[in-house]
């Protein structure tokens, strides 16, 4: 039996033998055990390399910022530092693959951060202002049109206004944002049930600014972009609670910027935000590692001492899975704290100052500000001019400190109803009349037009002009034609020279709804009218125009005006004020009490004075002890996109440094350094005399001393000095126009000048490490110019380091706002003592004599009665510059204390000051404040400080 079973078993062998089906099992038995050894290779022998190689296909290296250096007064005090904050980022993960539900997740996210009040923060430069409207946030005009092409997404600016006109600059923000909905199909939007989703404006906006960081950022898309910055912890918890309905949504712990003291260091220490890309490329070629998300320094200190203050990055490998997940981190640097700066400012001083300067500032406007009509002609002196109170009444509109959209919603109270009714009103009557006008076949010229509707028109045509509009082409208009010159001399009317225009090319039409190729004159300016007049009811300019007229007509009164104030919250409820405003109608007396509280300050009136600057140097180092500009303001608020539009459009322009940008004639204060050049070239002698008969003839235009009818008589240097003589100045001009053979030759008198202003270093900036205009030297007019007129043009801060010349006898410091650089554990890396650049050498006699005259002009000039109760004995110079003759002088002041063993330095320039008294004035207080006659706290707690009683006539 069992070699039967043998048999079957070898029959079925050699029939297995003689199938296909043996080869076949071979292959299938090698291919199976390949696949378990391959297997087993993989997860138990190579397992760790596999999973390294599939890991590396997700790796990516990451930076880590380092912390931002500390910046300190020179006494150690905190200034900038950096604290802990969240921020909300989004990533591009791909997880939403079509626009729409991007779009979707997007409102999702603003609409949680709008919920709880806070900003999305981007590179879109298109803002809403305080009354609804777009506007653009660049800083300048050139960087609107810059980040018009980083829009376009163009190499360069010149590509931009292409004959296609698919890249055009003359596009309104609000044109803009339009054209960036429709592009990121923001219109588009639906709801679940296939409805339009609805959004505000901001909304919108906020979802723009998003997806252009993100856009800004497609290259490193696996990197988070932050979009809004120190957000609040129910706003973290409101995100991580929707996190599954937010991907690519994170909330990170980080460091902000933050400032004590703000409103006063802000001109000089700056701010950070967002690297620009050309601050990026400059940066680059310093430090490789910058990249486009990086925050830097954007002015002041901040962008001056960035690479000091910029922490070195850190770097980590990362390996992430198929779900994004980090599963292992290799090659791992620390990052590395920046270098703190300290800087030679006193902080108390600095802000103590800032505040005398607004108390003074507000003196000088209640004694300014009168309560009726004010007329002024050619021949108003400057230093005496008044501000009609219905000027400060309308600067509450002009300047936005009423919300013209607050007036217009239906939370208005019945006070602004009724502004807000009359102004339509009267809107309504002014567009019909220049509908009329417009399109009257005999249309006045503008001289025979009434004062408002002629500055209607003005005001169209130079809408119609500016960059974001562009119709009107100057550039192409023929300036020698007849009609342009009528134009100018208001000869004709704007029917008449637009339609000459529209004939001659310079009025570009494509804006407008009607076929320039087929459509005649009479079609194209209709249209035309039709376009500006629909676009300036939406102008707000144009709106504040027809308050202005209203204002000055009492249809809306100082009484209406004031009483909004408490019902936007301008002003803290007071019922007794509103009672007695109500019963009296006595708005000026109601706004000079708030004026002199400073419950409404200079800088929201913004008007003259309302900016000054003040430097205190030290006399025998050269570093500055305190570089004030007024008005400041908090650069804690600057990544608010609506608070630094709000800056921008502000009239008291606090993002301009009055210390260092503000270059004005310096007038009399430049007669010192005439005095050192006239002494040392030898055009005079110390007790020479000159007779000042009040009026100087020596020259073909004539000059009237401050005196003239009267006239001051012989006078040496020291008299010249003391009483600010300008006969005894220009002749000083005159005779260092003198060459040897006695003949007169203006440019050797002007030769001359230059070189001592040189010598005293005001032919180059001042050495401050922050941005400063060019000083300008005269090259006009030998005579004026010793006096510190012609076209000389100084900042406050090099007038300083000027007269730290005349107080040290010679030596000339560059001025330094540093004090040392050390690294984050305190160790010293630079100290930045300012060293003497050069010294003049002049005689002890020069300067004896030149002092002395600066001595006498506190001591018994006309500045004497301002300084009496001084207890620190000064030298100063006064001086008064006038730059148009509607408009009030510019004033300034340079002084040294003590008088016999020099200390420090203070200079104040007061654009529009008036009077250099009121320059003075501010001084005085510097002094007083300084050597301990008066003390911060009192200062903190004053209000408005009595203006000059005397007037300074320089």
């Amino acid at each position: 039996m069992f070699r039967d079973l043998l048999d079957i078993l070898k029959d079925f062998l050699k029939k297995i033998a003689s199938s296909r089906l043996l080869v076949l099992g071979v292959i299938c038995i090698a291919m199976y055990a390949g696949l378990v050894h391959k297997l087993f290779n993989l997860q138990i022998v190579n397992g760790e390399q596999a999973l390294n190689d599939y890991m590396q296909l997700t790796e990516q290296t990451l930076t880590t910022a380092g912390t931002r250096g500390n910046i300190y007064d020179r006494n150690g005090k905190v200034l900038a530092y950096n604290k802990l904050a969240y921020s909300v980022t989004v990533q591009d993960t791909g997880e939403y693959k079509t626009t729409a539900d991007q779009n979707a997740m997007y409102l999702r996210l603003v609409r949680i951060l709008e919920k709880h009040g806070e900003t999305v923060q981007g590179k879109f430069e298109v803002a809403i202002d305080s009354n609804g409207d777009m506007i653009y946030t660049s800083s300048s005009e050139a960087g609107r049109k810059r980040f018009l092409r980083d829009y376009y997404g163009l190499k360069s600016v010149e590509e931009l206004d292409d004959e296609d006109n698919k890249y055009p600059s003359a596009i309104s923000a609000r044109e803009l944002f339009e054209k960036a909905c429709v592009t990121a199909k923001l219109n588009e939007m639906k709801d679940s049930d296939g409805n339009p989703v609805t959004m505000t404006d901001q909304e919108a906006l906020d979802i723009i600014n998003i997806k252009y960081a993100l856009r800004l950022m497609s290259f490193r898309k696996y990197e988070a972009t932050t979009v809004a910055t120190q957000v609040s912890d129910e706003t973290v918890a409101d995100v991580l609670e929707h996190t599954a309905d937010l991907a690519g949504v994170n909330v990170e712990e980080t460091t902000i910027r933050a400032y004590n003291d703000s409103i006063a260091f802000a001109p000089i220490i700056g701010y950070t935000g967002k690297v620009q890309e050309d601050q990026l490329e400059e940066l680059k070629k310093s430090r490789p590692d910058y990249d486009v998300n990086d925050i830097v320094g954007t002015t002041g200190i901040e962008a001056t001492m960035e690479q000091e203050l910029q922490g070195t990055k850190g770097s980590k490998t990362i390996y992430k899975d198929s779900r994004g997940r980090v599963r292992e981190t290799l090659n791992e640097t620390e990052s590395k704290a920046g270098n703190d700066i300290y800087l030679t400012q006193i902080a108390g001083l600095q802000t103590g100052i800032y505040h005398l300067v607004e108390q003074s500032l507000a003196g000088v406007l209640l004694k300014t500000i009168e309560n009726g009509d004010v007329e002024i002609t050619s021949s108003t002196d400057g230093s005496n001019m008044r501000i009609p109170v219905k000027d400060a009444y309308f600067q509450l509109i002009n300047n936005n400190i009423l919300s013209l959209k607050h007036f217009e919603s239906e939370e208005a109270s019945d006070v602004e109803k009724n502004i807000n009714s009359k102004f339509l009103s009267s809107r309504d009557q002014i567009f019909a009349e220049l509908q009329n006008e417009l399109m009257s076949s005999h249309p006045a010229s503008l001289k025979d037009l009434d004062q408002d509707l002629a500055a209607y028109m003005y005001y169209i045509y130079t809408y119609l002009a500016s960059p974001t509009v562009g119709i009107i082409k100057e550039d192409f208009i023929d300036k020698t034609s007849a009609e342009c010159l009528a134009w100018k001399a208001d000869e004709i009317s704007l029917r008449d020279y637009l339609y000459y225009g529209i004939a001659n090319g310079w009025v570009d039409t494509t804006k407008l709804e009607t076929d320039s190729k087929y459509s005649n004159a009479d079609d194209t300016f209709r249209s035309l009218v039709d376009y500006v007049l629909a676009e300036l009811k939406e102008d707000r300019n144009f709106t504040k125009r027809i308050y202005r007229y209203l204002i000055n007509d009492d249809v809306i009164t100082g009484q209406e005006l004031c009483l909004a104030l408490f019902d936007q919250g301008i002003l803290e409820y007071n019922e007794e004020d509103i009672n007695q405003l109500k019963a009296t109608g006595d708005a000026y007396t109601f706004l000079m009490k708030k004026i002199s509280t400073l419950e409404i300050t200079p800088a929201q009136l913004a008007l003259a004075p309302c900016n000054a600057g003040v430097v205190v140097t030290d006399i025998k180092t050269g570093e500055v002890l305190a570089l004030v500009s007024y008005p400041g303001y908090d650069n804690n608020r600057i990544g608010d996109s609506a608070y630094f539009s709000q800056l921008q459009n502000d009239l008291s322009l606090p993002l301009y440094n009055n210390a260092t940008q503000a270059k004005k004639a310096p007038g009399s204060t430049f007669k010192p350094l005439t005095a050192v050049a006239a002494l040392e070239e030898h055009a005079i002698g110390i007790e020479d005399t000159i007779d000042c008969t009040g009026r100087y003839e020596e020259i073909d235009t004539p000059i009237k001393c401050w005196i003239y009818p009267g006239h001051h008589g012989p006078l040496n240097m020291v008299g010249g000095l003391q009483n600010s003589c300008n006969f005894f100045f220009a002749d000083l001009g005159h005779r260092l126009s003198m060459d040897a053979d006695g003949n007169y030759v203006p440019s050797l008198g002007l030769e001359k000048l230059h070189k001592y202003a040189a010598m005293f270093g005001l032919d180059h900036k001042s050495g401050v490490e922050i941005d400063e205009l060019e000083p300008q030297i005269s090259d006009i007019d030998p005579e004026r110019s010793a006096m510190g007129q012609g076209n000389h043009a100084y900042t406050n801060v090099q007038l300083s380091r000027y007269v730290a010349a005349i107080a040290s006898r010679g030596n000339v410091f560059e001025l330094s706002l540093l004090d040392k650089t050390t690294d984050s554990e305190g160790n010293l890396i630079k100290d930045y003592t300012p060293e003497i650049s050069s010294h003049i050498d002049a005689a002890d006699s020069t300067w004896d004599t030149v002092q002395q005259g600066m001595r006498e002009v506190i001591a018994s000039g006309t500045a004497k009665k301002l300084f009496a109760d001084l207890e620190v004995p000064i030298a100063g110079k006064t001086g008064t510059a006038q730059e148009a003759k509607n408009k009030p002088n510019h004033a300034f002041f340079i002084s040294y204390a003590p008088y016999n063993n020099p200390e420090i330095c203070v200079t104040v320039n007061i654009p529009y000051g008036y009077s250099a008294s009121n320059a003075a004035n501010i001084a005085k207080s510097v002094y007083q404040y300084y050597y301990g006659e008066i003390d911060l706290e009192s200062i903190l707690n004053a209000g408005a400080r009595d203006a000059a009683n005397v007037t300074i006539r320089d």
